[in-house]
């Protein structure tokens, strides 16, 4: 399993330049002190363990063998990534008043008003958050998945903590550096997800007993 979360981690390292992009702004708009943006980042990684949770119950329950969450684990990791790199169209999922949820905490103030602005932006419409969303579908179980989504969430935080304006000059310099950034997101995730593939007997193939 550390290869899961290790994997869900590095995804989130990664594909920080592309979580700039996205969420630079909410950070910004956080607040500019250290408890603030500490509460801004553990609502949206609280969000991030929800969702995880979610995918993680979910893949634990396809019918059929264990390679079927495996395939469609990396089949969505692929599809959405390429959607990072540009190519193939993104997928964009508009949740209905979620705009107003956002700006009803951002006038608020205190921290619990953070915690809730984070919350809210862990559900915008994100590649790399769909990206790594594809991990806990194999992970075996909701806890499993929300713990991948922690990791995940934990790797994005330095990007997003310190940097913020050389990563957007990054991000603007041309679609060769979002395509890079697609390419280590996959990469990160099969190699966790290899790492996770079950074999004839159910056990993960990184524990299978050889003679």
């Amino acid at each position: 399993m550390w290869a899961l979360w290790l994997g869900s981690l590095v995804s989130g390292l990664v594909g920080s330049p592309h979580c700039i992009g996205m969420c630079g702004g909410f950070a910004a708009a956080s607040g500019g002190d250290r408890l603030s943006a500490l509460a801004w980042h553990g609502g949206r990684i609280s969000t991030y363990a929800l969702l995880g949770m979610l995918f993680g119950g979910i893949g634990s329950r396809l019918p059929g063998s264990g390679w079927v969450a495996v395939m469609l684990s990396a089949g969505m990791l692929i599809w959405f990534a390429a959607g990072i790199g540009g190519w193939v169209p993104p997928l964009h999922l508009n949740i209905p008043g979620l705009t107003k949820f956002s700006a009803y905490w951002l006038r608020g103030s205190g921290w619990g008003s953070r915690w809730m602005f984070g919350m809210a932006n862990g559900l915008l419409p994100c590649g790399l958050t769909y990206s790594a969303l594809s991990l806990p579908v194999s992970s075996g179980g909701a806890w499993n998945g929300a713990l991948a989504m922690i990791a995940f969430g934990l790797g994005t935080v330095p990007a997003l903590g310190l940097g913020m304006v050389a990563f957007q000059r990054l991000m603007r310099s041309g679609p060769g550096v979002r395509r890079l950034v697609a390419v280590g997101v996959v990469s990160a995730g099969l190699w966790a997800i290899y790492e996770r593939q079950p074999t004839i007997d159910g056990t993960p193939a990184c524990h299978e007993v050889k003679p």
